[in-house]
C-alpha cells in the first residue's frame, strides 16, 4: 500500500495466531499499536475530529483540547499536526514520559496538571477534565473532545475494526478487549452485532476499577477501567457487553514482560491484562474454539515502568514465578 497521508495507515492492523499449551483454543492478537500513533485510539481521536469538522464545531485553525492518560492525545497530536490546528494535551503525573515525550514531538502544548499528593486517582482525572474542559471554554476556536462522553468514539469502531475482525475471523466465538471510556469495546461490539455476528464481547477492566464491581482501589494500569469516585463514561452501553472481568496489575504486567522474552512481542499493560484473561478463561474449556484479543496498544512506551525491574519492585509487582508460567503457556 502507497499511503498519501499518514492519515492512511490508521487501522488495518494485523493479527498473530497461536494455540496455547494446554489449550484447545486457538487466539488471535489484534495488534493496535501497528497505528500510527500506536494505539487503539488513533482511530477513535480520528473520527472525533472528522465528526467536529462535519458538524461545524471545529473550524480551520482551531484549537483541539483534551485531557487525556496518553494515547488518546498523541493520536491527536498527529491529527492536529497533519490538519493544521493547534493541540492542547492536558496531562497529569500519571502518564508514563515515554508518551509525554511523543506527545511533544509531534508539536503539541502539554499542559501537566499536579493534583495534590493527598488527591486519589479518580478525583485527580475529574480535576484534570474540568480543567481541560474550562480552558475550552476561555480559549476561541477551541473544541473540548471529551473522549468520555462523544458518541464519535463508539461511532470509531463499527465500521473499522469490527470490520476487520470480522474479515479476519468470522467465526469468532469470543471477543476480549479492555474497557475505559468503552468507546472502542461498545463500538466493535455494536459493529459485530449490527453485521449479525453472535461473538460473546467480554470486557476487561484492571481490578479497583468500578465497571463491574462497587469496590474500587488504586490501580497501576494506564488508560482502562474506571476509578472509584468519576462518573463512568456516558457512552457506556452495558447491552453491548455480554461479561466483565477484572485482572490485578501483577497479572497483567507479568503477561507483558513474559510475552516479549517468549514471543517477541511488547505489549502495554492494559493489552497484557486482556490477554491474560482471556487465556485464564479458556484454558478449562474442553471443546474447541477460536478467541479475538483485541491488543490496545504496545510496550514501547511503558520502558520506565512495566519493563524496568526496579520500577516493578519499588511497587511490589514483580512476580517471577508468574513470568515463568506465563512463558510455558505461549512458548
Amino acid at each position: 500500500m502507497i499511503a498519501h497521508s499518514i492519515l492512511d495507515l490508521f487501522g488495518n492492523t494485523p493479527m498473530v495466531k497461536w494455540r496455547p499449551r494446554r489449550s484447545n483454543w486457538d487466539l488471535y492478537l489484534k495488534l493496535e499499536k501497528y497505528n500510527p500513533g500506536q494505539s487503539i485510539k488513533d482511530r477513535a481521536a480520528l473520527n472525533m475530529v472528522l465528526d467536529a469538522e462535519a458538524n461545524g464545531r471545529l473550524k480551520p485553525g482551531g484549537t483541539i483540547i483534551e485531557a487525556s492518560s496518553g494515547n488518546t492525545a498523541i493520536g491527536l497530536a498527529i491529527i492536529a499536526a497533519i490538519r493544521g490546528y493547534r493541540f492542547v494535551a492536558v496531562l497529569d503525573p500519571y502518564v508514563p514520559s515515554e508518551k509525554v515525550n511523543l506527545i511533544r514531538a509531534y508539536g503539541a502544548e502539554i499542559v501537566n496538571f499536579d493534583p495534590p499528593a493527598t488527591m486519589d486517582l479518580g478525583a485527580a482525572l475529574i480535576q484534570r477534565e474540568t480543567y481541560a474542559s474550562e480552558l475550552s471554554k476561555r480559549t476561541p476556536n477551541s473544541i473540548y473532545v471529551d473522549q468520555h462522553n462523544n458518541p464519535a468514539n463508539t461511532a470509531a469502531y463499527p465500521a473499522t475494526l469490527a470490520r476487520e475482525l470480522i474479515e479476519a475471523v468470522p467465526d469468532a466465538d469470543l471477543l476480549f478487549g479492555a474497557i475505559g471510556t468503552s468507546g472502542s469495546i461498545c463500538g466493535t461490539s455494536k459493529g459485530l452485532r449490527e453485521a449479525g455476528h453472535k461473538c460473546k464481547v467480554i470486557a476487561v477492566e484492571p481490578r479497583g476499577s468500578v465497571f463491574f464491581s462497587s469496590e474500587g482501589g488504586p490501580y497501576f494500569q494506564s488508560g482502562s477501567g474506571n476509578p472509584p469516585g468519576i462518573e463512568l463514561p456516558r457512552i457506556l452501553d452495558r447491552t453491548l457487553i455480554d461479561e466483565g472481568l477484572q485482572v490485578t496489575d501483577v497479572e497483567a504486567f507479568s503477561m507483558c514482560r513474559a510475552l516479549a522474552r517468549c514471543c517477541g512481542i511488547l505489549l502495554g499493560g492494559s493489552a497484557g491484562g486482556v490477554l491474560f484473561k482471556a487465556y485464564k478463561y479458556i484454558e478449562p474449556m474442553k471443546r474447541e474454539g477460536k478467541a479475538v484479543v483485541i491488543a490496545a496498544d504496545g510496550g514501547e512506551k511503558y520502558m520506565s515502568t512495566i519493563f524496568n525491574d526496579e520500577w516493578m519492585r519499588e511497587n511490589s509487582l514483580l512476580d517471577h514465578e508468574l513470568e515463568k508460567s506465563i512463558a510455558e503457556w505461549f512458548s
